[in-house]
């Protein structure tokens, strides 16, 4: 470490202990250092191939350590300054550059220093200097076959006090540190490029590219390096590349979809370089059956190791094929052509490890893809990886003996101590994946000859239960991958060195390691939004998904708008959001479209981008220009300037403003975020000064050219009186003699508001300024007349304010008093079909990107939520009033962009609007013609028909009923209706009484067309009316009319949450008959209806979806016969549901635990449940629904939540939430402490319980209850057991245990067999026989009676006593096994770690682990 000096003193021992590395990189030294270093890394990678030679195959690309191709270059620069450091480093795998600064590793994290690292090419950046930047600056790049590194000095100087204060004062201030190095500058101009490539797999592709070179120097040559988005390529099998004679040429003899990209030429030299870039389109091939998936792509490589790797890959587009059903790994040994397949069923996930290698042997990988079609083909063959300890270079050594002698080895050959070797440390995962984790660790200090190898073991986060996991291989790498592990599961691992001496004590385990979860594909990406590129590409942004769980990276799909036909814009994974889709058709019209993939497969489409037509490039804006002063208050500017003349074929979106003090040439930008209006406040000026500004206008293409600078603006406050000068003059509709001009209110008022403004205009070229209007004008437009055709003016505006007339604004730009060629005059008239008023106007021109722009009195209309619509259909445009009122006269006017000033007006004044709004409601309101006027007539059973008939009405005809302005119902019993072909509408009141007394009215609607009839039925034409009706009643029911409803059926839901149809009957008699039916089968109740009272009731149990139907109800007798109907779905069953809800949710009772033997139980007791009602679960705040974890449901009586298998995850609050449409109900309960433990052990209680009665011992059958047999015969009582352990089984005789003898022959074959013989039986044997089968479980016991007779007796008569089994209880506390994992034998002298039991995974329905084989 460098100790720094008080300025002044001079200290020759430091300042050339610090000027040692300022010329080090030109010193011989290193060079010599470098051969060293050569020579050591030749020796190590002469052993490795020796020990390696009998079973590796070399690689050339496998064993390239790091080499700097670009050698850091020293620097003195002064304080305050930036300075760069560059280098270029090459090697596989690619190197990775760390930095240091005198040795010390540099401290990116301040913020003081800026790393930056693109395809091999690293940059450290200081972008203010000071001088404790001065040091000896380091770049070291490693990779897995060694390191390099090199070496640069940065000098900083202060400017006048350098002598004083910098370690380098003993130098003279002007002597160069380092020998100025003049680089000739090479100008390159490309004469030929190449362009967009579109081809397909297994075709060729050559970028070519001639260029000219200035001056052409052959020892100068520039280098020609191609990149593929931004990775460089070299010459290899994959790519050819040639250069020479201005011609660089690259060559892919063999495409594949990995070859797609963004390829860019760099032709380098020492002054700079000069590149051209295109994009190269690879599609998928022909596939080997029709619509197969195209092929996998990108195959990686992921932590080789001596027995295993990883191999991901990227999936393919499927915008025409079926979905992808996985993906087959195929392998191949370097040396062979033999691949055989790694996987013997299809994998889902674009990951997949690979055990069984050789170590030291090298291998090829590839990977296809399967979908419902077949099997895609191959993918293109990943570099050559060799399965090789990745930590084998750090183990040998070199040691230098003298001179050029060198001795390598590893480092465990050196002498043995004979003790066990020291713990591992540091272990850590460094990658983590669903199924498996990569665990590295440090190696203990170790010097034994003996190898050294290593233990893992593993345990489920805080369970302490310790598994060994590699039993049957050593591990000798500190880098393991352990698989087959569970998907969201928390893991410790821990390290045990071992040796032939014995075993280390283990590691420090590591924290609880999580393995990733399944997430699912991402969400679909957001918006898509196009802008032109060229006119043959489009340039696509969109927004990433919200959900990307492990992007990948993105599809683009795009389609001839309105054909449907979506092609792929890339087949291969895209990583940015941006992408330049080209080889469009210029002119038409596309839409687009994203997916995002990972590993999983693709996303939903995004929504389709607006549709975009493929147009010329767009160019950059031109100068604004007229820069005016618009206010100044001694501090700040008003600033205001005309917008350029040419847009670049896009809308200008930003402005920035520079200004300078007059006298000085730096030019300092005022505003940082850019400005979107042309009015812009510049502060913090310094009165009194003198300022100059310039602006540029920036759109989609870029940045513009500045304008010329304005003139000196003074800034010093403004305090006269008049107003300031107006801004922004716009001209419209100018014609031969005439103009409008517009324009903005001024900035600056004076000293009261503005009155109005005059106009005043000039010739172009004179100075003689007219007044267009006297008397000045208080709108902010003016058409002024009188003009000369031909000829140019200009004009200005003065504002005007009670202390007089205001400074004049910045002359306008020339108009000319010509109307453009061809143009026409807006049109106003009303719509004979529709009624609306209508402004038309048809344009002569028409641009790329003209709109029309419509105003009111010269204000743009934004405001169209009065009905005014704006239809344009080409060069026509229409403003439509749809519902004009008498506030809507004044000056409309319209205008065309992107013309030459195509516009024009329409004055409508309050008398034309009056009389074009009695117009359109004459149109709008039109009468539709009666034949006859509404009357009516009277039908059987009193019922009343109103009727009229028009002239013709169509299909739309539309009308209504009233009696008294109240509307009446068509629905049942009424009826309503008309007919087309004759005209007649009618309305039939099924009971007409005295209520009804009064005006009945008919109004009719048809397209545009009303109409409307009218009957007065009051006093006598009333009373004769109802006597009539009266009369058709009576008549009717006395001569047709039987059994009837007179309310049909309806449902009600009783405060019990019962559910009943109900109806009513009348005119009964004693024969009359009544019937329920469902679906037309009939239904017997189980109490008979009560025609008696006339109100018939059917309950309907359980009232569930499984009770909707139709529901039918007769009642019936020689008169006739009446049927009612109802549909208990839709609408009805749903309000009987929010009735039952409503009273359920009332009556809910408070939560109870009720334990099972599979879980906690949380039960709801309410009147009534039924799956259909509203009801939710809550854990916390989290919904809860049916799933192997939580099973929903409940009965008629309660509603029931079950925890399966719970464990500390599931404490916590629940609560159930009953909602119906008023209210909701709400019950908790804290399932947590004591109450948690007292349920969780009451649930293992009958977890147990049941397990036991599952496995405890049992008579299946085949024993019988009596038997009588004959003396001196066999007796075999036989049956079948059963049992988990195998029960013992033991036979009674009245008690007392039978002794197997010769006689008495007790087996019990394969434990499911038990039999007991009696050889020769005599009557002794007679009595009651006790089977007992029995584990520790519990078991049971049988009663056998046997009866034995002589010969020649009667065979007596068999009464059997019915006894029941006697159940043995189990022995307690019940023991449930846990599964246990087998561990092989482990190859090392030390013990094996036990395996506690484990507890039952999550989601376990049953509480019966599976059984041991």
């Amino acid at each position: 470490m460098s100790v720094k000096n008080k300025r002044g003193n001079y200290n020759h021992e430091y300042h050339h202990k610090q000027s040692q590395y300022v010329v080090k990189e030109y010193s011989s030294s290193q060079a010599m250092e470098e051969r060293y270093e050569h020579r050591t890394y030749t020796h190590i990678q002469e052993m490795v191939k020796t020990q390696k030679l009998d079973k590796y195959v070399y690689e050339g690309p496998m064993i390239r350590g790091p080499q700097f191709l670009t050698r850091l270059r020293s620097h003195t620069v002064y304080e305050h300054t930036p300075v760069k450091l560059f280098c270029t480093v090459d090697g596989f795998p690619m190197p990775v550059v760390k930095w240091y600064k005198d040795d010390v590793i540099l401290d990116v994290s301040s913020g003081n220093y800026m790393v930056q690292s693109k395809g091999g090419v690293h940059s450290l950046e200081i972008p203010r200097c000071s001088t404790d930047d001065t040091a000896q600056y380091t770049a070291v790049a490693r990779n897995n076959h060694g390191q390099a590194s090199s070496q640069a000095t940065v000098v900083v100087k202060r400017y006048k006090q350098e002598e004083e204060s910098c370690p380098y004062s003993w130098m003279h201030f002007t002597a160069a540190m380092l020998p100025k190095i003049h680089y000739t500058k090479i100008n390159i101009t490309f004469l030929e490029k190449f362009g967009p490539v579109f081809a397909t797999e297994g075709e060729s592709a050559t970028l070519s590219a001639s260029m000219t070179l200035s001056p052409n120097l052959a020892n100068l040559q520039p280098e020609a390096q191609w990149y593929r988005d931004d990775t460089r390529l070299f010459d290899s099998k994959w790519v050819k590349i040639e250069t020479g004679r201005g011609v660089t040429t690259l060559t892919i003899p063999n495409l594949y979809k990995d070859d797609e990209g963004l390829y860019t030429l760099r032709m380098v030299t020492k002054g700079g370089t000069a590149d051209h870039s295109a994009f190269v389109s690879v599609s998928d091939g022909p596939p080997p059956v029709p619509n197969a998936p195209g092929a996998p792509m990108d195959i990686k490589i992921h932590d080789a190791n001596r027995d295993y790797v990883i191999v991901s890959w990227k999936p393919p587009n499927t915008t025409t094929e079926g979905p992808i059903l996985g993906y087959f790994v195929d392998k191949c040994e370097v040396g062979t052509e033999n691949w055989t397949q790694c996987n013997d069923h299809p994998i889902k996930i674009c990951k997949y490890p690979i055990s069984g290698l050789f170590e030291g042997h090298s291998y090829y990988f590839r990977v296809r893809a399967v979908n419902s079609h077949g099997i895609s083909k191959a993918s293109r063959m990943s570099d050559p990886i060799a399965a090789l300890d990745v930590t084998e270079f750090e183990k040998l050594h070199a040691k230098k003996l003298g001179g050029t002698l060198n001795v390598v080895s590893y480092h465990d050959e050196v002498e043995a101590v004979g003790k066990p070797p020291g713990r591992a440390s540091g272990i850590h995962a460094s990658e983590i994946d669903r199924t498996y984790v990569v665990l590295s660790w440090k190696a203990p200090e170790y010097s034994s000859k003996v190898p050294m190898w290593y233990y893992i073991e593993k345990c489920l986060a805080d369970s302490g239960a310790w598994q060994r996991v590699n039993t049957q291989v050593p591990i000798r790498s500190p880098r393991y991958a352990v698989f087959d592990l569970a998907e969201g599961k928390q893991y410790q691992f821990r390290i045990l060195s071992a040796n032939m001496y014995g075993n280390s004590e283990p590691s420090e385990p590591t924290g609880p390691v999580e393995t990733l979860e399944l997430r699912g594909v991402p969400s679909a990406p957001g918006q898509v939004i196009s802008t032109r590129e060229t006119d043959t590409s489009v340039l696509i942004q969109w927004a990433p998904p919200k959900e990307p769980n492990n992007l990948i990276g993105y599809y683009i799909d795009q389609c001839v708008k309105d054909s449907k036909n979506w092609t792929s814009a890339n087949h291969k994974p895209h990583r940015s959001t941006k992408f330049v889709v080209s080889g469009l058709t210029k002119g038409e019209t596309y839409v687009f479209r994203v997916q995002a993939i990972n590993e999983l497969g693709l996303s939903d489409e995004s929504q389709e981008s607006a549709p975009l037509t493929v147009k010329a490039a767009l160019t950059t804006p031109s100068a604004p220009y007229n820069i005016s002063l618009l206010n100044c208050d001694g501090h700040s500017m008003v600033l205001n300037w005309n917008k350029p003349l040419h847009s670049g074929g896009t809308k200008i979106k930003e402005y920035y403003v520079d200004k300078r003090r007059r006298g000085t040439d730096t030019w300092r930008e005022v505003n940082i975020p850019p400005l979107t209006e042309r009015l812009y406040k510049v502060e913090g000026l310094t009165e009194g000064a003198v300022y100059q500004f310039r602006v540029y206008a920036a759109n989609l293409a870029g940045l513009g050219p500045a304008s010329n600078p304005s003139a000196d603006f003074t800034c010093e406050a403004w305090t006269t009186p008049e107003p300031g000068p107006a801004y922004d003059l716009t001209f419209t509709e100018v014609r031969d003699n005439s103009a409008v001009i517009e324009w903005q209110k001024p900035v600056y008022d004076g000293s009261g508001p503005i009155t109005g403004y005059h106009v005043e205009y000039a010739k172009e070229g004179t100075s003689e300024w007219k007044t267009s209007n006297q008397t000045t004008t208080s709108h902010r437009f003016l058409k002024v007349t009188g003009l000369e055709m031909g000829t140019n003016y200009v004009f200005r505006v003065c504002g005007v304010n009670a202390a007089g007339v205001g400074m004049a604004s910045m002359p306008s730009d020339p108009v000319k008093a010509s109307a453009v060629s061809g143009s026409q005059e807006m049109s106003c008239a009303v719509d004979e079909k529709s009624g609306d008023i209508v402004l038309s106007f048809e344009s002569c021109q028409m641009n790329e990107g003209s709109q029309f722009i419509w105003k009111r009195n010269y204000q743009e209309i934004t405001d169209f939520s009065k009905g005014i619509e704006i239809k344009t259909e080409g060069n026509h445009s229409k403003m439509i009033f749809k519902n004009a009122d008498k506030e809507d006269f004044g000056t409309y006017s319209v205008s065309v962009t992107n013309t030459d000033g195509v516009s024009s007006s329409f004055s409508i004044s309050p008398e034309e609007l009056g009389k074009m709004l009695e117009l359109s409601y004459a149109i709008r309101h039109p009468i539709i013609p009666l034949k006859s006027e509404l009357d009516y007539k009277i039908l059987e059973r009193g019922r009343m028909r109103f009727w009229l008939q028009v002239e013709e009405i169509s299909t739309n005809v539309t009308y209504k009923f009233f009696a008294n302005n109240k509307e009446l119902s068509g629905t049942s019993p009424n009826k309503m209706g008309h007919d087309v072909s004759t005209g007649i509408i009618e309305f039939i009141m099924d009971h007409f009484t005295e209520e009804n007394e009064g005006t009945f009215t008919c109004q009719i609607t048809d397209g545009g067309g009303k109409a409307q009839s009218s009957l007065v039925l009051i006093g006598d034409a009333f009373k004769a009316a109802l006597a009539e009706a009266d009369y058709q009643r009576r008549e009717y029911i006395r001569v047709k009319e039987g059994p009837h409803f007179s309310e049909f059926l309806s449902l009600q839901v009783g405060d019990d949450c019962s559910v009943t149809l109900v109806c009513k009957v009348a005119n009964l008699k004693k024969e009359s008959q009544f019937h329920w039916y469902k679906e037309d089968t009939e239904i017997i109740p189980d109490v008979k209806p009560d025609l008696g009272s006339g109100i018939c009731k059917l309950p309907i149990k359980l009232f569930s979806l499984k009770t909707t139907g139709i529901y039918k109800a007769t009642i019936s007798d020689d008169r006739g016969k009446d049927m009612s109907q109802i549909d208990i779905s839709g609408k009805v069953f749903d309000d009987a549901i929010n009735k039952i809800s409503q009273l359920a949710g009332a009556s809910a009772a408070e939560l109870v635990i009720n334990c099972t033997a599979t879980g906690i139980q949380l039960q709801c007791h309410m009147k009534y449940y039924t799956s259909e009602m509203n009801i939710c679960w809550y854990h916390g705040e989290t919904k809860l629904s049916h799933s192997d974890k939580f099973t929903i449901g409940g009965t008629p009586s309660m509603a029931t939540m079950e925890v399966i298998e719970p464990s500390e995850r599931d404490k916590g609050m629940y609560s159930i939430v009953i909602t119906d449409p008023e209210n909701s109900h709400k019950r908790t309960l804290d399932l947590s402490g004591d109450v948690y433990e007292k349920a969780f052990t009451e649930f293992q209680k009958l977890k147990a319980e049941a397990y036991a009665e599952k496995n405890r011992g049992k008579v299946i059958g085949g024993l019988p209850d009596v038997v009588t047999i004959m003396e001196k015969k066999t007796l075999s009582l036989t049956c079948t057991v059963c049992g988990d352990p195998k029960a013992q089984v033991s036979w009674l005789k009245n008690g007392a245990e039978v002794e197997p003898d010769d006689q008495y022959v007790v087996s019990l074959d394969q434990g499911k067999f038990a039999s007991l013989t009696i050889k020769g039986v005599s009557m002794e044997d007679s009595g009651r026989y006790t089977m007992i089968v029995q584990n520790k479980y519990g078991g049971e016991s049988v009663d056998i009676v046997v009866s034995v007779y002589r010969h020649g007796e009667k065979i007596p008569e068999a009464k059997p006593t019915l006894t029941p089994k006697t159940i043995i209880p189990p022995k307690l506390p019940i023991d449930i096994p846990q599964p246990k994992t087998q561990a092989a034998p482990s190859p090392a002298p030390s013990a094996p770690s036990p395996s506690p039991s484990k507890a039952a995974g999550r989601g376990v329905k049953s509480p019966t682990p599976t059984r041991k084989k």
